[in-house]
């Protein structure tokens, strides 16, 4: 065609091929082997990581108890209760009648000493009536004294009458008349006689109730409440709602302190008369009082199933103070001829091998024998005990621990020997 010219036409595939830049053949296969190779030696040894820690041996968590020896002379407890502190001697003072309490003489922790004036009450009245007691019986002395004379002289007029009797100038039914004037007058003598010791007793009773405004102490003691004021009423029974006090003041006598435990009937069998006994005061304590058993009160608490047991102190303290809680240790009574044997015995006698004690919660029994666990720096070893008796809530160790030896108490289940634990 016109105006068109022919040109060649280049093959562009062609061109492109040459244009393109051969490489050396890659070790595909080969590289990915080794990625996959080192994968899983990782994935191995992070797996054997996690396996180790999840089965590791975790320790135990333990409480731990010190075995600890008996001191010389220590004696061992066979009980442990609980009381108060109580006083055998005391009285809420209070009076004989009611009436206004117009002095009060005691404060709360006074010694008082026993008739010691304690208060006094308003006395008018009876003095009063006292005073008419008093005339009353001077009035009837009088009249005996004014009878005796009228006896006297009628007894002269009896006399009389009997001399002329004799000489024939008075008649018999004069002297008649002169003897019952005299017995009259006796008879009058005698009455008024019977009046005065009447009103002796109306100025006595009148007297002793003039005594009753005066309340006294009834022993030596301390005051430990004051229960009236000045104004006050106060009655031997309760009257008058609450604006009638019933007494002046508590007296406690702190020579009569002793304690009061309630003894499960279950283990009164360990306690006797005379056993010794260490009480602990819950205000001191670090403080042991040596005390005895007084007696058993010989008859049982049905509702909780106890026995009251009375506890002596050896010697009394101004700290033991009524009401106080207390704990006390019975201990082992030792048997008479057992004492006179280690007597007669004396130092030749073989060391005994020391009492070890640990808290009872430290033991398991398996069959016969009797295993504590003691650790042994991060493990604990079983070991094989022979036990003697009870000390209270612990055990006595005659062989098998040494004293200073930690023991796992209490004891976990499943705790085996060698096994790890950490002190808790």
């Amino acid at each position: 065609m016109a105006g068109y010219t022919d040109f060649p036409v280049t093959d562009l595939k062609a061109d492109l091929a040459a244009l393109r830049i051969e490489r050396a053949p890659e070790r595909h296969g080969r590289r990915r082997w080794l990625r996959w190779l080192i994968l899983f030696v990782v994935l191995a040894g992070a797996g054997a990581g996690v396996w180790r820690w999840v089965t590791r041996e975790r320790p135990v968590e333990v409480q731990i108890a010190t075995a600890a020896e008996r001191a010389s002379g220590e004696q061992a407890a066979v009980l442990n209760a609980s009381g108060y502190v109580t006083a055998r001697r005391r009285a809420t003072v209070s009076s004989k009648i009611t009436g206004k309490v117009i002095e009060v003489n005691v404060e709360e922790g006074m010694a008082v000493k026993e008739g010691q004036v304690l208060a006094r009450l308003d006395d008018t009245d009876v003095r009063a009536s006292l005073n008419l007691s008093q005339a009353q019986t001077e009035a009837a002395r009088r009249a005996v004294a004014e009878n005796e004379v009228r006896l006297a002289e009628a007894k002269v007029t009896l006399q009389r009458q009997q001399r002329l009797l004799k000489d024939g100038v008075a008649t018999p039914a004069q002297l008649d008349q002169a003897q019952a004037e005299v017995d009259t007058y006796a008879a009058r003598v005698a009455a008024a006689r019977q009046q005065v010791q009447v009103a002796e007793a109306q100025v006595a009773l009148h007297q002793t109730d003039l005594d009753n405004t005066i309340i006294r102490a009834p022993f030596s003691g301390v005051a430990i409440s004051k229960d009236a004021q000045p104004g006050e009423m106060v009655s031997p029974v309760s009257a008058g709602g609450g604006f009638t006090r019933t007494g002046i003041c508590t007296i406690v006598d702190m020579r009569s302190l002793e304690v009061e435990v309630d003894v499960n009937e279950t283990y009164i069998n360990r306690v006797a008369a005379r056993q010794p006994v260490t009480a602990v005061l819950n205000a001191y304590p670090d403080w042991q009082i040596p005390a005895h058993v007084i007696t058993t009160v010989p008859t049982a608490d049905r509702q909780k199933a106890t026995v009251l047991v009375r506890i002596g102190f050896e010697s009394l303290d101004p700290r033991i103070l009524p009401d106080m809680g207390v704990k006390v240790t019975f201990l082992r009574s030792e048997p008479p001829a057992a004492k006179s044997a280690r007597g007669a015995a004396g130092a030749a006698d073989a060391p005994k091998p020391p009492v070890v004690l640990v808290p009872k919660t430290a033991l398991r029994s398996e069959g016969t024998q009797s295993i504590v666990f003691v650790v042994a720096g991060e493990n604990v070893e079983r070991r094989a005990v022979s036990v003697a008796s009870t000390d209270g809530d612990r055990l006595e160790i005659v062989a098998g621990l040494r004293p200073g030896e930690q023991v796992v108490a209490p004891l976990p289940p499943g705790l085996a020997d060698g096994a790890r634990v950490a002190i808790r």
